[in-house]
Parts: structure tokens; C-alpha cells; sequence
């Protein structure tokens, strides 16, 4: 292919960085710029309905057409534009069939009883004697089973904050010890939207980047769990802790078995066997149905015209199981396929303004304004966690948080030598984490309106929330699990 006069490029890995000189550095800035204020208007001032319900996904479609009118100023011809797009889009195509998978999953293990039972055998650790390492414990479980910490808090952990308030526990550490675990469990889900998306930005698959995430992620739950211990010998509690009134709702509503425990463990052997993501969770997905037809009969009959009908459509698309505690109602429904097309919608448009910037020169001159600062390997990952908790305080959302600065550091931590999981983990640790710690921020004004507790009374007890951050910088500082790419010597 012809080049464009003025734009060279070379390779880092397989991955093509393209430098445009007639781009300076604040003509690069102008589409991000603009998108950043798009975005704060509308988190802020439009309540996330500037443009509709997809206002991000068209922000950034904004964002890349801005990119575009920069491009034609600058010489850039739309072939080297829409070429970009299509490289990007490629890159994608995997991640977005594990995300449809997913959603599969997510159903299937409902209407198997797979979750409910996850979340019945959870809530009977609850002891008040370890009640906040327990709420920890807990939430984390139902956040792994479903992929989702604002799901889990709107169900479970309205539940701990009740029952922990009636022991006489302080509110904010309850909502702390909910979120921490909830937020684990969110992180190291394969159910997970944000750890779908941290990996597809930063160029890695699903499962190595949880293999990697633990190294940073397990030493941080590891300290929230001893510090929530300690604080459990320093409380006093009053009363019982009663969820007999979930638990009975629960196994009247399911045929609750220990044996369905067989269906994710089947998942987990295969994925520590290294098993192709698509293989693993397919897998995951035909044994689901195949335990909702041993286990959940009745469920099927009374979601459907049949019982291969209720399996198709909670697969597909919006499943829901009424039960009599309205708590759980909220718990026991799932968005099949159907549920993941906001995220894979935002995976696209990211994935059009991302190649319409590498398109122009601009994310090489960004990169090369930031490089030129991080000089070092620990200042990229500083530069990293600092532009994550800046897209959460200004675009006020943790998914921009992710694609963003994913899309913008990627070919620099690859001219560093370091491998994409490197990215995706950072991304996670300091993007998806941090955003409950912010009020104004979509995930901290949720969980605050749901818990009943505002975000300054839980700040210091999401422990695990501000400590992930931390955890990843030290990491950084001390060259510990920094893995390197193939072609590089790792130290």
C-alpha cells in the first residue's frame, strides 16, 4: 500500500504505530479534548442521555469524526483511516465472541440454579463474630457467580448492611466490606464486562489477563480480609444474623445441590488447563443446559413454551425468575447475548475513534509527549493509574476509564518491551476499581443511592478499592511479575 506523505511507520511486536509529522502535539489533543468534554457534560450535566442510551458510543463516534476532520488538515487520506479502523476491529473479534458467550453463560448458569446456588451456599458463612470478612467472602462469591458488583450490592449487600446495621455495625464499614469483595469478584469474574474489556483494549486474552491480574489482586483481598479480621475483634456486635427468610426463598424457588458446583468447576480445570477462552466457556454454557434440564425442570416450564425454549432464550436474550423476596428478584435475572450489546457497542465505537487516532499520527504523538515523560518503566505505569482515576473524575465513568487510556497506552507499553497484560491488569487495578470511590462518578452514586451509604462514609473501608492502585505501582517499583514481551529478556 502507498503511504501518505508525511506518515511513516514501523513495527513493535505485530502492532503497526504510525507517525504523522505534520501532526503536532496539540492538534493531536483536539479530538481528545473535545471527547473528554462531551463526556463530562454528559455524566454530569445530561445524566448519561445527552445522546440517548447510548451517548457514550456516539460521543466517541464524535470523538473519531473530529479525529477524521483533524486527519484531512493534516494530509491523512481516508483509505490510511478506514484501513486503521478495519486493523482495529480485527484485533476485537474474539474478545466480542467471548462477550456473547458470556451473556450465554450468564443465563444459563441461572436457569441451572448454578448462581442460586453459589448464592445460597454463600450467605450461610454469615457468623456475627466474622461478619466483615464474611460480607467480604460473600460478596465476592455472588460477584464471580455473576460477573457484576452492582448487582451483587443491589441484592446481597442491601441484605449485609441490614443485618450488619441490626448488629450494630458502622454502616460505612459494612458498605466498604460489600464493595471490596464485590469489586474483587467483578475483577476476576470471566462474567465480567470490564474484564472483557480491559483485555481487548490492551491487546491480550481473557484468561491470561486474569492469570496475571491475581498477582496484584489476590495480596490485595489477602490485606483487606486481615484488615476487616482486626476490625471484627475491635466491634462489638449485638442480635443474630438472619437470612433464613433468603435461604428458604432461595431453595423453595431452586433445587438447590452441591452438584451443580460441578458446572464452574468443570470451567476452572479447563481454563487452568489453558484451554482456548471460546472452547472453556462454550463448554461452561453446554453444561449449564444440560444440569437446567436435570436440576431445574419446573424453572424451564414456567419460563417457556418449552423447556429447549427457555434454554435458547436465556441464552439470548432477557431472563428473569420471580421469587417472593423482591431482594432477589434483581439477583435472578440475566441479559443473555442480549445483555452484552452495550458493552460490545462500546468496544466498536472505541475501536473506530482508536483507529481513526492511529489513523492521523495522533495516539503515536501522545504517546511519545507522555513516553518523553515516563521515562521509565514505573513512571509508564504511574502515567497509566494517573490517567485511569483522571477518567474517572472527569468522564465519570469506569468503562471510558478503561478504553481510553487502554486505546492511548498500548503502543507505549509495547515500545517498552512489556507484555499487554501488563496494561490490561493496570487497567483494572486503577480504571474499574477507583470509580466507586468517586460520587459524582456513575459507579460511586450507584452503590452509595443502593447501599444507603454515602461515598465518604465507605471511602476508607473499600479497602480493597483504593489499595489495588498501590498495589500495582509497588509492583511496578520493584520490578515484580512485570513480564515482558517474548522477543524481550524478562528481569
Amino acid at each position: 500500500m502507498k503511504k501518505d506523505k508525511n506518515i511513516s511507520e514501523f513495527k513493535a511486536d505485530t502492532q503497526t504505530i504510525i507517525e504523522n509529522k505534520e501532526l503536532n502535539f496539540l492538534e493531536a489533543l483536539i479530538p481528545v479534548i473535545i471527547l473528554m468534554g462531551l463526556l463530562f457534560y454528559n455524566i454530569v450535566f445530561a445524566e448519561g442521555e445527552l445522546l440517548g442510551a447510548y451517548s457514550n458510543q456516539f460521543i466517541l463516534l464524535i470523538g473519531g469524526l473530529i479525529a477524521a476532520f483533524v486527519g484531512f488538515f493534516n494530509k491523512v487520506s481516508i483509505l490510511r483511516m478506514v484501513t486503521e479502523i478495519w486493523e482495529n476491529l480485527k484485533s476485537v473479534f474474539i474478545p466480542i465472541m467471548i462477550l456473547f458467550l458470556v451473556g450465554a453463560l450468564a443465563g444459563t448458569w441461572l436457569v441451572s440454579g448454578v448462581i442460586p446456588a453459589m448464592v445460597y451456599y454463600g450467605l450461610q458463612v454469615l457468623s456475627p463474630e466474622i461478619f466483615l470478612p464474611a460480607s467480604v467472602i460473600i460478596s465476592a462469591i455472588i460477584s464471580i457467580a455473576t460477573g457484576s458488583s452492582w448487582t451483587t450490592s443491589a441484592t446481597v449487600g442491601i441484605a449485609l448492611v441490614g443485618i450488619g446495621t441490626a448488629l450494630g455495625i458502622n454502616s460505612g464499614m459494612i458498605a466498604g466490606a460489600v464493595i471490596s469483595g464485590a469489586y474483587f469478584g467483578d475483577k476476576m469474574s470471566p462474567l465480567s464486562d470490564t474484564t472483557n474489556l480491559a483485555p481487548a483494549m490492551a491487546g491480550t486474552d481473557l484468561f491470561t489477563h486474569i492469570r496475571y491480574m491475581s498477582f496484584t489482586t489476590v495480596p490485595t483481598i489477602i490485606v483487606t480480609l486481615i484488615v476487616f479480621s482486626i476490625l471484627s475483634f475491635v466491634i462489638k456486635t449485638t442480635g443474630s444474623a438472619d437470612v433464613s427468610n433468603l435461604l428458604q426463598t432461595i431453595k423453595t424457588t431452586f433445587n438447590i445441590s452441591p452438584w451443580l458446583f460441578l458446572v464452574p468447576l468443570a470451567v476452572i480445570a479447563l481454563i487452568l488447563l489453558k484451554t482456548k477462552p471460546l472452547i472453556a466457556l462454550s463448554a461452561g454454557v453446554i453444561l449449564a443446559a444440560i444440569f437446567a434440564f436435570i436440576f431445574q425442570p419446573e424453572i424451564l416450564n414456567n419460563l417457556g413454551s418449552s423447556k429447549i425454549n427457555s434454554i435458547i432464550t436465556s441464552m439470548f436474550s432477557d431472563t428473569q425468575i420471580i421469587t417472593e423476596n423482591e431482594n432477589l428478584n434483581d439477583l435472578f435475572s440475566a441479559g443473555g447475548m442480549k445483555g452484552m450489546l452495550w458493552t460490545i457497542y462500546l468496544i466498536i465505537c472505541a475501536m473506530v475513534f482508536g483507529g481513526i487516532m492511529d489513523g492521523i499520527g495522533a495516539l503515536s504523538r501522545i504517546t511519545s509527549a507522555l513516553l518523553s515523560l515516563a521515562t521509565s518503566v514505573f513512571g509508564l505505569f504511574a502515567s497509566t493509574v494517573i490517567s485511569c482515576l483522571g477518567l474517572n473524575t472527569i468522564a465519570s465513568d469506569q468503562y471510558l476509564a478503561i478504553v481510553i487510556p487502554g486505546k492511548m497506552f498500548k503502543k507505549a507499553f509495547q515500545d517498552k518491551g512489556l507484555a499487554p497484560e501488563n496494561l490490561s491488569r493496570t487497567l483494572e487495578d486503577s480504571g474499574t476499581v477507583t470509580s466507586v470511590l468517586i460520587p459524582w462518578n456513575t459507579c460511586g452514586a450507584y452503590q452509595s443511592g443502593v447501599l444507603g451509604v454515602g461515598v465518604s462514609e465507605y471511602f476508607f473501608y473499600a479497602i480493597f478499592n483504593w489499595l489495588s492502585p498501590f498495589t500495582t505501582l509497588l509492583f511496578a517499583a520493584f520490578s515484580i511479575k512485570i513480564k515482558q514481551l517474548k522477543t524481550q529478556k524478562q528481569f
